[in-house]
């Protein structure tokens, strides 16, 4: 069956691709703009498979997106594609309301005038439509939305389309809200790359505030089974939070992966620990998140497949033996400028 998942060369999608191409009943087209977060090297063991199919294009561009339905008439649609970056969000709001509310549009209203019986539109969102946690709690799939950035709030939009479509126009959808993801492949921007990039070089490592925000972390590639187990076995009309069952706060994950890229490059333990520094906050920096995990294991029988300690050195493994990959990415961005 033709299943279209956008984004699919960034983090997160790249992996969601290559979890779906691993099922030979799944015909798959990857919609991406190639954006600077975006990068085919993340797929390029993959780019030759015969149910592969990538098609280089623009979620905004309304016309575009009714062309490609209607000549593909996509099953599936699993939509990924989005600007993600909080910081970025802050400096330039309007171009993740374009993307994210205006690109999840034009993907709405293109499945409703193609799609068939049994066909899905899961719109995969992210656990900052919540706001911020209290010391204690969890959000859970009933958490009214207070989202506190922009990102936040472009996405908290999109939900909400996702589900007007539902109700006005019948629409078979489903939702999911994750916590944050790690592992391989991710932006170099992100806090955790940015972390062991840091200690590899020797630079600081810059730490918001008193570094006691404190996040869920899950790994990428739990991350894609739970996609693809809520695509096969979810209920219409249903969100399902997915989460690491796995907090850390900032400044103590820095000494984990600390401790481990230390380790992993042969120095003393503790070596690279003068390297944290403390950085002027963020503005709408939300205190912390956390993910109650029950429905989807309760109902969908889905589990995390890697402990934290599997995940985090894998990730440390895969960015010291992928530095070819950062430099590209580097000089990309270097070339854009």
């Amino acid at each position: 069956m033709k299943i279209l998942i956008t984004g699919g060369a960034g983090f997160i999608g790249s992996h969601v691709v290559k979890r779906f191409l691993k099922d030979s009943s799944y015909d798959v087209f990857n919609l991406d703009k190639l954006t600077y977060a975006g990068n085919l090297n993340n797929l390029s063991e993959i780019a030759n498979k015969g149910n592969y199919t990538f098609v280089h294009g623009d979620i905004t561009d309304a016309k575009f997106i009714q062309n490609l339905f209607e000549q593909h008439k996509f099953k599936h649609v699993i939509h990924l594609a989005a600007e993600s970056h909080v910081d970025r969000s802050i400096s330039d709001p309007f171009v993740f309301a374009k993307t994210n509310i205006l690109g999840t549009l034009n993907l709405l209203h293109s499945f409703k005038a193609t799609h068939s019986s049994g066909g899905l539109f899961y719109h995969v969102s992210t656990d900052e439509v919540y706001g911020s946690l209290g010391e204690t709690g969890l959000f859970t799939e009933s958490s009214p939305y207070q989202p506190n950035s922009p990102y936040a709030a472009s996405k908290a939009s999109s939900d909400h389309f996702v589900r007007a479509y539902a109700e006005t126009y019948k629409l078979p959808v489903l939702i999911s809200n994750c916590s944050n993801n790690y592992g391989p492949n991710q932006f170099p921007e992100k806090f955790i790359p940015v972390c062991i990039e840091a200690i590899v070089n020797n630079k600081n490592i810059p730490i918001y505030g008193d570094g006691n925000y404190t996040r869920d972390w899950l790994y990428v590639e739990d991350h894609a089974h739970a996609i693809k187990t809520i695509l096969e076995h979810g209920k219409i009309g249903e969100t399902y939070n997915i989460g690491g069952l796995n907090e850390w706060k900032n400044i103590d994950l820095v000494k984990v992966l600390i401790r481990e890229t230390d380790k992993a490059l042969g120095r003393p333990e503790g070596a690279s620990l003068p390297l944290i520094t403390f950085v002027k906050d963020r503005p709408g920096h939300d205190k912390r998140y956390a993910i109650d995990n029950a429905k989807i294991m309760r109902e969908l029988h889905w589990k995390h497949e890697h402990t934290f300690e599997e995940g985090i050195v894998k990730t440390i493994d895969w960015y010291l033996s992928n530095q070819a990959w950062i430099d590209a990415i580097r000089d990309r961005l270097i070339s854009k400028q």
